[in-house]
């Protein structure tokens, strides 16, 4: 009923760093730094779609206790941390496949 707090969490950190680089983050050699916005997206749609899931099955609610669990943290600290691992996971995939095929790219056009 709470897994969705570790990937939100996760998604918290990629904002701050890509605001924190600013521009910087599209000129960055780095690939997967370049890509940091792709796994924040990523993250926080995760993150709204389990939450609105838990919400429309009962397991969050607008009142006290919020959570209607008992074992939020186990939760958190099993599904929801094993779920932001695979999105990351993913995203590095996507990342590092990007970065080949924009080199592929570029050594073409270099040797038009």
């Amino acid at each position: 009923m709470a897994c969705f707090a570790a990937p939100a969490a996760e998604a918290i950190v990629t904002t701050v760093v890509k605001k924190k680089m600013g521009n910087n983050v599209e000129m960055s050699i780095n690939p997967f730094l370049k890509r940091i916005g792709w796994l924040g997206n990523m993250l926080w749609g995760g993150s709204a779609l389990l939450a609105f899931e838990h919400i429309w099955h009962g397991e969050i609610v607008p009142w006290f206790p919020f959570l209607t669990g008992t074992d939020v943290l186990r939760e958190i600290a099993t599904s929801g941390t094993a779920m932001a691992v695979l999105v990351t996971a993913v995203w590095a995939t996507m990342a590092a496949a990007a970065n080949s095929i924009e080199k592929k790219a570029l050594t073409v056009e270099a040797d038009a």
